[in-house]
C-alpha cells in the first residue's frame, strides 16, 4: 500500500485518502510561494499516496510558445517534452479548461502514449491565482478504469487550494 509521508497511516478509503493528504499537502506547502516547488510537492505527495497512481506529475505553458505545454516536476518513467494544445488527453484539457477523466485511453482520439502501459488517464487543468491557466496535472495508471469522480472532485480541489 501506498503512503506518503514519514509514520502518516493513510485512510483505505479513496475519498478519506484525498482529505488526508490535501491536509498534508496544505501543511508542506505553507508560507512557500515557488511554483515549481509546489508542483514537485502536489506531485510527489500525491504519486506516493495512491497505488493506482502510474504517472503524476504537471505539464507547464510554455510562456514562450503560450500554446503549448513543456513537462514540468512529475514522478515516473519519462514524459513527453512538449504537448500542443488540443493535442492528446492533456493538450485536449488545456484546450478546453475541462478535467478529462479518461476510462480507456486506447479509445481517446489522438492520445499520445508516453508510456505504452498507461491504461487510463486524468487531467485537471490548473490556474493561478488571477485564473489564467498555467499547467495541467497529469495522472496515468496501469490499470482500465482506475479513476473515477471521487479522484476527479479531490484532485480539482487539491489543485484550486494549492495553486489559484
Amino acid at each position: 500500500m501506498a503512503e506518503a509521508f514519514n509514520d502518516l497511516a493513510l485512510p483505505a478509503a479513496r475519498a478519506e485518502r484525498y482529505a488526508a493528504v490535501a491536509e498534508e499537502i496544505a501543511a508542506v506547502l505553507d508560507g512557500e510561494p515557488n511554483v515549481t516547488a509546489r508542483m514537485a510537492t502536489v506531485a510527489s505527495m500525491l504519486a506516493n499516496s495512491f497505488d493506482h497512481y502510474f504517472w503524476t506529475g504537471f505539464y507547464v505553458v510554455d510562456p514562450e510558445r503560450p500554446n503549448e505545454l513543456v513537462v514540468g516536476p512529475y514522478q515516473g518513467t519519462l514524459g513527453c517534452q512538449r504537448i500542443a494544445f488540443g493535442r492528446g488527453v492533456c493538450g485536449t484539457a488545456a484546450q478546453t479548461g475541462r478535467t478529462q477523466l479518461v476510462a480507456d485511453v486506447h479509445a481517446f482520439p489522438g492520445h499520445i502514449a508516453c508510456d505504452s502501459r498507461s491504461q487510463s488517464e486524468i487531467v485537471v487543468p490548473v490556474h493561478g491565482p488571477d485564473g489564467r491557466l498555467i499547467a495541467v496535472f497529469d495522472v496515468d495508471s496501469a490499470e482500465p478504469a482506475a479513476f473515477d469522480a471521487v479522484d476527479q472532485a479531490w484532485l480539482e480541489r487539491i489543485l484550486a487550494t494549492t495553486f489559484g
